[in-house]
């Protein structure tokens, strides 16, 4: 609503003259990204849509569908919450740099950065280190600006230069600067002591009785660190907790801590990257575990897509990231927010225009 009156549509003409500029600066930026990776020498893939399973990460949600087999017989399918398992299946194959420009779909998902669909682009090297993958990922933000001309990214009253150095600080050296804690002696043997935490985060979050170690950790991330990061430049964060490794591998010198980073801008984050698990088996336990968790949590839990589990343990050594590409473009836009960057938004029953 704006003052008693109900927004218009996105298709009405006058609405879409005002978010028609931060439309063509996502063009600019769609052709300026296509060329970079043209020149590294990627090739764009396209996968699909509907799969097994959306993903097995403990707070991701996905809508769910059927198909119809031909002989009438029907299938339960997800709409996926990213590429990277097909994508990694691809590097299975013998696919070497490969990116993809993927709509993917989140359910409990809408706010000024977040959107039910969207666009997230994904990249993988074969036989590289996740340092490479960083340094894609800084270029890549500042190719997009460089499209649309912008000098500066700012949101919510927050600047950060693109083009600058980035901010290279690892999950734990964070902890201790913002927040007073030393993470590292919550872990041990790769995983996180939850008294520990507690005690160390006590009066610096609020932590409830059923909070495992990796709940304080997302209050003590979101309170006390995010809003510090990407200030005046980009931040790095890099040396996430090997409890929170995802589908990264851990360290090989150090099994407290994973291969993963994240980039973040004016204290919104862009990208969440990894040197990418290959042990087939570890990937199935930590999923496994998820889907316990998300079970215990929201009553419902999806199946494991044992076709990518087979895949991993074929993969090649590899690093992979993931940037949510409307939050790129509404930062190297000037856009206020990530609806205004995308052709058909959803309905807006619940924001404000601003």
């Amino acid at each position: 609503m704006v003052g008693d009156k109900p927004i218009s549509p996105f298709w009405s003409p006058g609405r879409h003259l005002d978010r028609r500029p931060f439309l063509q600066a996502r063009g600019a930026v769609t052709g300026s990204l296509r060329g970079f990776f043209a020149e590294q020498g990627f090739l764009e893939v396209e996968t699909s849509v509907l799969q097994v399973s959306p993903g097995n990460e403990t707070h991701l949600h996905a809508p769910r569908t059927e198909i119809m087999r031909p002989d009438g017989s029907r299938a339960s399918r997800y709409l996926r919450t990213s590429p990277e398992f097909a994508c990694k299946k691809l590097l299975a194959a013998g696919e070497e740099r490969i990116f993809e420009f993927a709509r993917v779909f989140r359910d409990r998902e809408r706010g000024d950065l977040h959107l039910p669909e969207f666009t997230m682009l994904e990249w993988y090297r074969a036989r590289a280190p996740y340092d490479a993958i960083m340094a894609d990922t800084v270029v890549v933000i500042a190719r997009a600006a460089q499209a649309t001309g912008i000098g500066t990214f700012s949101f919510r009253g927050r600047t950060a230069d693109p083009f600058a150095e980035p901010e290279l600080l690892t999950v734990a050296g964070a902890f201790e600067r913002f927040a007073g804690i030393d993470l590292l002696s919550t872990i041990s043997g790769g995983e996180g002591n939850r008294a520990a935490l507690a005690q160390a985060a006590g009066g610096k979050v609020r932590v409830a009785e059923d909070d495992t170690w990796s709940d304080i950790f997302s209050k003590v991330l979101v309170e006390h660190v995010e809003p510090h990061l990407g200030q005046g430049r980009l931040t790095i964060l890099f040396e996430y907790p090997s409890p929170e490794a995802a589908l990264a591998r851990v360290k090989p010198d150090d099994p407290r801590v994973a291969e993963r980073f994240e980039v973040y801008a004016c204290g919104v984050e862009l990208a969440n990257g990894f040197g990418e698990l290959t042990d087939a088996e570890e990937q199935r336990k930590r999923f496994t575990e998820s889907m316990a968790e998300k079970q215990r949590r929201y009553g419902e839990a999806y199946p494991l897509d044992e076709d990518f589990l087979a895949a991993v343990a074929e993969m090649p050594e590899a690093s992979g990231v993931a940037l949510g590409f409307d939050r790129l473009v509404m930062l190297a836009s000037g856009a206020a927010r990530i609806d205004q960057v995308v052709w058909t938004p959803p309905a807006n029953e619940t924001l404000s225009e601003t």
